[in-house]
């Protein structure tokens, strides 16, 4: 084994996929990239790092409400671009071309240029470390989608793109849960 700055453990378990979060303040939207997600448990639940060094935060502060977007390995320069720049000064959504989809259940919009998009509440934020946990209340996907894997970054400025799926679904059977 070779020693490795502790600086750069994270690189080692950043977690993906690469999202595209969405937000609306009644008057303006808006799209963020987030890095940091992570899945709690077997439910609609989520948690995504973000904070008041994003412009889309007092949006999110406010509404209580947003969107992932998951966008696929294609639209990585939408995503990095949008990662790059503020919606402080920039429409994201005419820069980068955008299709804002109406959600059913939030004001923020769906993505329609993405593979799928999880409407989705606040239900806590754990401010210390900027954590925002969401509920998901709808989904969406867009099978008919020819390019279908995700991004996942490194944390370094390079991404890892989904490979080939492993089917182990017989072998973990009853540690599924029902309907997955």
């Amino acid at each position: 084994m070779q020693s490795l700055p502790l600086e750069k453990a994270f690189t080692l378990l950043e977690p993906g996929p690469v999202v595209l979060v969405t937000t609306s303040d009644g008057h303006k939207d808006n799209v963020m990239t987030i890095t940091w997600t992570m899945v709690l448990g077997f439910s609609a639940q989520f948690a995504i790092t973000t904070g008041p060094w994003n412009y889309s935060y007092a949006a999110l502060l406010k509404s209580r409400e947003c969107v992932i977007a998951i966008p696929t390995v294609d639209m990585i320069d939408t995503a990095v671009g949008i990662g790059t720049c503020s919606g402080r000064d920039t429409d994201k959504f005419a820069v980068f071309g955008l299709t804002r989809v109406r959600a059913r259940h939030v004001g923020a919009p769906l993505i329609g240029e993405c593979l799928a998009n999880v409407e989705c509440r606040v239900v806590d934020i754990v401010e210390p470390h900027g954590i925002v946990v969401l509920e998901g209340v709808a989904a969406s996907i867009d099978p008919a989608r020819a390019e279908k894997r995700t991004l996942h970054a490194v944390g370094d400025g390079t991404f890892i793109v989904d490979g080939r799926r492993i089917d182990r679904r017989e072998m973990m059977r009853s540690k599924l849960p029902p309907g997955v």
